[in-house]
This record gives C-alpha cells, sequence and structure tokens, in this order.
C-alpha cells in the first residue's frame, strides 16, 4: 500500500480491496445458492408427487378390485344358493361336499360364474369351523384356519379385504424381487329370500383370491418412469445451470483481476507522473552546472598537461565522472519524459545486425560468443527505429553484464505464425535471477548492481509498450535468462 499526495496506491495483492471487491459478488453467490436450493427442492416434490400419485393409484386400483370381488361374491351367492343350496337340502335333505356328487355340483356352479373372470381362486368357508370347505384350487379344500381375522368379521356380516403385496421401485433393479401383489375379499355366504334379499342366515364366508400383480407391477414401472425423468431433467437442468454459473464465476473473477490490474496501472502511472515531473524538473537543473563542470574540467585536463605534465589524471576523472552523471541525467530524462514515437517501415533484422556490431567490442573484451538466428521473413514492420535500437542496446548490455566470465549470448528472431507478431528474443547464459527478482527487474529504480540507476528495463519496457508491445523475462538462477519482445 503506497499513499503520495492522499492518493492510496493499490496492487492487485492488496487482499482487503481485493476482498471488497468480493463482497461486491454477493447478490450473485445468493442466486447461484437459491437456484440450486430450488432445483433440490423442486427434485424432492417431484419424488414425494410420484410417490403420492403412485399411492394414489394403488388405492384407487385396490378399491376398484375390492368392489368387483364383492359383486361378484354377492352374485356369486345368489347362483350357489339358488343353483346347489336349494336343489342339494331338497334332493339330500342336507349338504355334505364329502360327498363328491354334490361337491362336483357346486364345483360346476362356481367355474361357470367365474370361468370368464381373472380370479386366482374362488374358496367357501364353512359357518361352524374355519375349514375351507370347497376351493377351485384343490390344495386348498379341507385347511384349516386360513381365513384369520378376514373370515371372523365376514362371519360377523361385514364383508372385507385383506391386500398382499411385495416389491417396490427398486424392484425396478434387475435381480431384485419381482412385484406381487393378491387381493382377498372376504363375505358371507347367506341365505337368500323370495325377494332376493342378501340377508338372510348366513352359512359359510365366500373367498375371492385376485392376483394383481400384473396391475400393480404398472403402477410401479410408473413410479419409476416419473422418479427417472424427473431426476434425468433435474439432472440436465443441474448441469446446465452448473455450467452458466461456472462460466459466470470465471467471468466475475476475470473481471475482478482486469479491475485490479487496470487500478494497479492508474496507480503507478499516477506514481510515476508525480515522481517523472519531480525528477524532470532535478534533472533540468542538474544538467547546466554538470555541463559546465565537464567543459571547465576539459580545460583543465590541457592546461594541466602544459604546466604539470603527468597530474592531468586528476581532471580526468573529473570528466569521467561528469560524463557518467551526464548519462545518468539522460536517463531520468528519457523516464521522465519519453520521446514521441515516429513510425516509419523499419528492416527489423537491420536494426538487430547494427544493435550487435555496436557492442562487438564489449563481447570480444568479455570473452563472449555471438549466436544469431534472424529470420529472413520478417521483412520491414512499422516502428520508431531510434526508440527500437535503444530498447535491444539496453537488453544486450544488459546481458553482457549477467556474463560477467563470458558465455554465449543468442539472438534470434521470427514471426508469430497464430498472430502473425514479430519476436525478438535474446538469451545469455549469465546468472539468471530468482522469480521474485524477475517480478521486479522492470520497475523503476530496481537494480541489483553497485552502478545504475535501475532505469534501462523501466525505459525499455516503457518503448515496447508504445509500440503495443510486450516484453518478458525466463529465467533461473545460475542458467542464465531470455528476454523476449513481441510487436505486432
Amino acid at each position: 500500500m503506497i499513499k503520495e499526495k492522499n492518493a492510496q496506491f493499490l496492487t492487485v495483492d492488496d487482499p482487503e480491496h481485493l476482498e471488497r471487491l468480493r463482497a461486491g459478488l454477493m447478490p450473485f453467490q445468493l442466486v447461484k445458492y437459491f437456484s440450486f436450493t430450488s432445483l433440490g427442492v423442486i427434485l424432492v416434490f417431484t419424488l414425494f408427487l410420484s410417490w403420492v400419485i403412485s399411492r394414489n393409484a394403488r388405492t384407487v386400483m385396490l378399491d376398484q378390485s375390492e368392489a368387483y370381488s364383492i359383486l361378484l361374491a354377492e352374485n356369486l351367492n345368489q347362483q350357489v344358493f339358488r343353483g346347489f343350496v336349494l336343489p342339494t337340502v331338497i334332493r339330500y335333505g342336507k349338504i355334505a361336499l364329502s360327498n363328491p356328487a354334490q361337491f362336483q355340483r357346486l364345483d360346476r356352479i362356481v367355474r361357470n360364474a367365474t370361468d370368464t373372470l381373472k380370479m386366482e381362486a374362488v374358496s367357501i368357508y364353512d359357518s361352524n369351523v374355519n375349514i375351507i370347505s370347497y376351493s377351485t384350487n384343490d390344495e386348498y379344500v379341507g385347511k384349516k384356519d386360513m381365513g384369520g381375522l378376514e373370515y371372523d368379521r365376514a362371519l360377523a356380516g361385514f364383508p372385507n379385504s385383506q391386500i398382499v403385496s411385495s416389491g417396490s421401485v427398486l424392484s425396478l433393479i434387475p435381480g431384485a424381487n419381482i412385484v406381487q401383489c393378491r387381493l382377498k375379499t372376504f363375505i358371507p355366504l347367506r341365505q337368500m329370500r323370495e325377494d332376493a334379499s342378501g340377508d338372510g342366515q348366513i352359512m359359510g364366508v365366500i373367498e375371492i383370491a385376485q392376483d394383481l400383480s400384473h396391475e400393480y407391477a404398472a403402477i410401479v414401472r410408473l413410479q419409476g418412469y416419473i422418479i427417472f425423468v424427473s431426476s434425468l431433467v433435474m439432472g440436465i437442468l443441474f448441469l446446465v445451470l452448473r455450467t452458466i454459473v461456472s462460466r459466470a464465476d470465471k467471468i466475475m473473477e476475470k473481471r475482478i483481476h482486469e479491475r485490479l490490474n487496470l487500478e494497479e496501472k492508474l496507480s503507478n502511472a499516477q506514481r510515476l507522473a508525480h515522481l517523472g515531473t519531480m525528477v524532470a524538473t532535478v534533472s533540468h537543473e542538474i544538467k547546466s552546472p554538470l555541463g559546465i563542470i565537464r567543459s571547465t574540467a576539459e580545460i583543465l585536463v590541457k592546461r594541466i598537461k602544459r604546466v604539470a605534465p603527468g597530474n592531468e589524471n586528476l581532471a580526468e576523472i573529473i570528466v569521467a565522472e561528469t560524463t557518467r552523471l551526464n548519462t545518468i541525467v539522460l536517463e531520468f530524462l528519457d523516464f521522465a519524459r519519453p520521446q514521441k514515437v515516429k513510425l516509419s517501415p523499419v528492416d527489423i533484422n537491420n536494426c538487430i545486425t547494427q544493435a550487435l556490431q555496436f557492442i562487438d567490442p564489449k563481447l570480444t573484451e568479455n570473452k563472449i560468443t555471438l549466436e544469431t538466428d534472424l529470420s529472413p521473413n520478417i521483412g520491414r514492420i512499422t516502428v520508431d527505429r531510434d526508440l527500437i535500437y535503444q530498447a535491444l542496446l539496453n537488453l544486450l548490455v544488459n546481458a553482457i553484464q549477467a556474463m560477467p566470465e563470458g558465455g554465449i549470448l543468442r539472438v534470434r528472431s521470427g514471426i508469430i505464425e497464430s498472430g502473425g507478431s514479430v519476436y525478438i528474443a535474446i538469451k545469455d547464459d549469465g546468472v539468471g535471477m530468482s522469480e521474485e527478482k524477475a517480478a521486479q527487474i522492470f520497475k523503476p529504480f530496481f537494480t541489483d548492481k553497485n552502478r545504475g540507476t535501475g532505469l534501462g528495463l523501466a525505459i525499455t519496457k516503457n518503448i515496447i509498450e508504445q509500440h503495443h508491445g510486450t516484453i518478458s523475462v525466463n529465467s533461473k538462477e545460475n542458467e542464465g535468462s531470455t528476454f523476449k519482445i513481441i510487436l505486432p
């Protein structure tokens, strides 16, 4: 956090400001939360609705089947009484189903009445003992205590039913237990009066058993279909919403960083504007006296040579140091007041070659081998030749300083096929630098050299950015550095 002239300069790494920007996303976070919650609620409600629908369908099916069984049993009651009980009593004096003739007659009447109907079994219980006296299923005949409470209630004159079912939606899974459903309806077997009313003496209990597995399985399949379709639709909606939310999150995050980057650039621009004004003023005030000192020292060198030969080195030191100070002042001025870009078609390879020729004596002096790979396909690009030349010299001098014990300097140029831009790469075998240092080297006044202003790379970056280009560095300690310029 930097404060200057009551202005607060922010960086991308400012946690408080970043937190404030993220706080602005709270409405979107709430919308995202309620969207996912709503999907979950809809899915739960859909599952509950499918359960209610299937349960209601099951109830309706059983009620209809029970009503049908009771109606059938009442009709059967009349046919058995008129077609079997009365003729049998008249002929034999009593009913005895142990008599094969009586049993076959009753069986014929019952089967004729239920032959075309979907009945699993029709059984008749004795009124005195809970025993099956007759059944269309021979295995049931003679079995005791098969009626249970339903038999007792029917014997008391109350028709009722018993449902035996197994299986659920899980039965749709291959290998699971199959769906089964049986309905047993118990009604009293009464004597019929002459007016056909069925409120006479109870002679036994009729049990009608229906296999409703097929109908019940259809209801289970309906329930499973509703659950599957609901889950599928909710799943698709969830994936679509997740994709939208994920993309929105990335866009929001990107905009936050873009805003922070813009704020940082604005902050740096304001800071550099104040700093540039100060530097320009100070440099201008120093430049004139410095020129006078240098001119005076040069005159002293000539006079000392005549008056006291051998002592002129003292004045030469003054000249050398004033020259160095003048170079520093010029760097300050270049940084504070960047030159206006004068664009013209330039052979960039020729510009690189001239810069390399200028530093050739330094390469020989520092035992540095030069390797070049300049693409002949670049041709001319529109740049300011003088500024680009200055930027290249800064990078080349920086590479030479990074190799005090010699090495290889590699210079390459070429065209980036994807965008049509031109790149220039300068690689050295020098000492390299850490990631922390690499992130700072383009900032003004940052230097690790004993002598220097730390403005060379900052000026180079300004020049490249004035051409709407980019400059980057890739470096590792003790492995050298590679500076890469990209120009449109």
